[in-house]
């Protein structure tokens, strides 16, 4: 990854990696009460790290990750991030290792997607705000 580092323009995003980057801990901050993970990714576009908290969901070792903006029309600048270059550092509380994320599809979606949706109930709501089909990426630990 770029050592250039480029914030997020979203407020809250910025404020959410600040201070896990302050405590070390992903933990220090919550999104409606609820854990979050942080990945740092690089930027398709620019070649530089990004960085973005998302919902915790985890089961047996593997992560996903919901691309789902809040049920608007576009998928998340990140989720391009992924599809570009799928090799990131993940980040559980105070515990980071390299994942590689990739899109899941068909009965694998339908059953991460009850997991995503078990871990952070409002995504089934953004669902039915939005035409497209929200992606679930899992991401898994990066071979040595």
């Amino acid at each position: 990854m770029s050592d250039r580092y480029l914030p997020s323009a979203t407020d809250w995003v910025r404020e959410q990696v600040e201070k896990i980057e302050q405590t070390g801990d992903t933990r220090s901050v919550s999104v409606m009460d609820r854990p979050v993970v942080m990945l740092t990714m690089r930027g398709r576009r620019t070649g530089a790290t990004r960085k973005v908290p998302l919902m915790r969901v985890e089961h047996d070792g593997v992560y996903a990750a919901v691309a789902s903006k809040g049920g608007a029309p576009e998928h998340p600048a990140w989720y391009g991030n992924l599809l570009a270059d799928p090799h990131i550092t993940l980040q559980d509380g105070t515990r980071s290792w390299p994942a590689v994320a990739r899109e899941i599809t068909g009965e694998g979606r339908a059953q991460w997607w009850e997991r995503c949706v078990a871990a952070y109930p409002p995504y089934a709501e953004y669902q039915e705000k939005t035409d497209r089909l929200i992606p679930v990426l899992l991401l898994e630990p990066a071979a040595d």
